[in-house]
């Protein structure tokens, strides 16, 4: 069995990417993404969820985190994406606004009917791929990822403009959400890793 992609030190910190399934555009409209990010606080209060980078794009979220208690990496993240997967669907099938549902629920059931352990809808991807930040150098390639993902889809020009990212903290701003910030190491203050 791969180790790859798994979490295998408790005390370590992570980067994780998820998409919904079919890089559907859900993240567009206020509440689903404060269905998201209250989801957040929840772990962050509940589950022992450290939270040091995030960008919630259209369609997928990044997360740099580590864990504290006794819920582990893969339990907080499993719980995080069943938790939203049902908000997120009962909010979109309940919005008579939101002029995509018959299109975006189609896509679910669908999904949800080629996943074995899914009664009736998929919302998220099934990979999470996490990868073990083990050096300041692989954790800041990452946090600057990140943060650089809504200026290379071009939504934003700079990383700090886009709202629902955690770039703003790293700045010395106050974010959407609460960051336990990680200290870029002297050498490497002022370098950003491009893409």
């Amino acid at each position: 069995m791969s180790t790859k992609y798994k979490f295998l030190d408790n005390d370590g910190i992570y980067f994780v990417s998820f998409a919904i399934v079919s890089w559907v555009d859900v993240f567009t409209r206020p509440l689903s993404n404060d269905i998201f990010i209250d989801s957040i606080k929840y772990c962050q209060q509940n589950k022992g969820l450290n939270l040091h980078a995030w960008c919630l794009m259209s369609n997928h979220v990044h997360l740099v985190f580590s864990r504290s208690g006794r819920y582990s990496h893969s339990d907080i993240l499993r719980d995080l994406k069943k938790f939203t997967s049902k908000k997120l669907i009962e909010a979109i099938e309940s919005n008579p606004s939101e002029s995509r549902i018959e299109w975006m629920m189609n896509i679910f059931r669908n999904a949800g009917q080629h996943q074995g352990n899914n009664k009736d809808y998929q919302f998220w991807q099934q990979n999470n791929h996490p990868i073990e930040l083990f050096s300041p150098v692989v954790t800041f390639q990452k946090i600057d990822y990140v943060h650089n993902n809504p200026v290379v889809a071009g939504i934003v020009s700079e990383a700090e403009h886009y709202l629902h990212s955690s770039a703003r903290d790293y700045l010395g701003s106050k974010g959407v959400l609460d960051i336990e910030i990680l200290e870029r190491p002297m050498s490497l203050e002022g370098y950003v890793f491009s893409y």
